[in-house]
């Protein structure tokens, strides 16, 4: 039995009633024009994303924390053990149907994003270590990413049968691509690199409002059912839990807090590029219709608890503890602690 099949029974079924509590999900009649637009718009975004990605990656560095891995392999560990096991909490605790359930679980065990970067920057973490484990985590998705799909989807009866695992592969392998090309250029042009980087942030952040805005105007009439209670309960415990217990982990693990902080950020911030990416190129577009959706709502509320947690850690900083020679030595980098005392 194939995807389709498999979803289609699914969807007869709630039809029929039988599923109770989160609604009929149901077959959305999808353009071919419209879903050949959204599938060229999702691979060209991901493309942009991780070429511009590739580009702030250092080879050096890279060797510098593969030889002291003990930041990474906690954020690794919390990346993909975390993120996961919530998604599939949630989706239990809410008993969703099983094409949100599939898409819950994509998003949970999603690789972290450059947004990841981004964040760690504006909290002063640990820059080197943020674009390490971003590297990290996208080559370890490779493997990671379908077996714990295929592990947690035994939890929903049928869904182990459904998802589409080469699909699913075949996304990965063409999101290192770009990224690969991105690592040579910094390595091999790197005063290009800047450039390239900075180019692309901007014609990926216009192509996605302009693109967002055109397809939510094309899927007016199905949007909505994107936006329902359990859903929105995801999008706003899931990056949350994932900011907390990355940091609660960091600590416990005796980590420094500007690298606990990084390992926070790289935990909640999932790629959302990709999941949209999967969710468009590896499902029929008659089965996952509306679903692709969901990483942006994700992506919404994840930056906003972010920027959140950024306006927080201002605010600790006007009351931190006293400092010498304008050191933190709480907050400091450990170059900075060891050159003052």
């Amino acid at each position: 039995m194939n995807v389709t099949e498999v979803f289609k029974g699914f969807a007869n079924i709630s039809n029929n009633g039988n599923f109770s509590g989160n609604g009929s999900m149901g077959l959305s009649d999808i353009s071919p024009v419209l879903n050949t637009l959204a599938n060229v718009f999702s691979i060209v975004v991901l493309f942009i994303t991780m070429i511009s990605l590739g580009c702030t990656m250092e080879i050096s560095k890279i060797k510098v924390h593969l030889l002291k891995p003990k930041g990474v392999a906690i954020a690794l560990l919390a990346q993909f053990g975390f993120m996961p096991l919530t998604a599939f909490s949630l989706a239990k605790m809410l008993q969703m149907e099983p094409v949100k359930a599939v898409t819950v679980l994509i998003c949970g065990c999603c690789p972290g994003g450059n947004l990841s970067n981004i964040f760690s920057l504006a909290l002063k973490g640990d820059m080197n270590l943020s674009i390490v484990m971003t590297t990290c985590s996208s080559v370890v998705a490779l493997g990671l990413m379908p077996l714990l799909l295929y592990i947690f989807s035994q939890g929903f009866p049928g869904l182990e049968n459904a998802v589409p695992y080469f699909g699913i592969i075949f996304t990965l392998v063409f999101s290192l691509v770009p990224c690969g090309i991105g690592i040579a250029i910094n390595h091999y042009k790197p005063k290009y690199s800047t450039i390239i980087r900075n180019a692309g942030l901007s014609i990926m952040g216009v192509i996605c409002i302009v693109g967002t805005i055109l397809f939510s105007v094309a899927f007016k009439d199905i949007l909505w059912m994107v936006l329902t209670p359990d859903f929105l309960v995801v999008v706003t415990l899931m990056p949350m839990t994932g900011f907390m217990l990355g940091y609660g982990m960091s600590v416990l693990c005796r980590l420094t807090p500007q690298c606990s902080r990084t390992v926070s950020m790289e935990t909640g911030c999932q790629n959302i590029q990709l999941c949209t990416t999967i969710l468009k190129v590896a499902f029929p577009p008659e089965i996952i219709g509306p679903m692709f959706f969901f990483p942006l709502l994700y992506c919404t509320f994840q930056c906003g608890e972010a920027i959140l947690l950024f306006l927080c850690f201002r605010c600790y900083q006007v009351f931190k503890p006293p400092t010498a020679n304008g050191v933190d030595f709480k907050n400091g980098t450990e170059e900075e602690i060891t050159a003052i005392k």
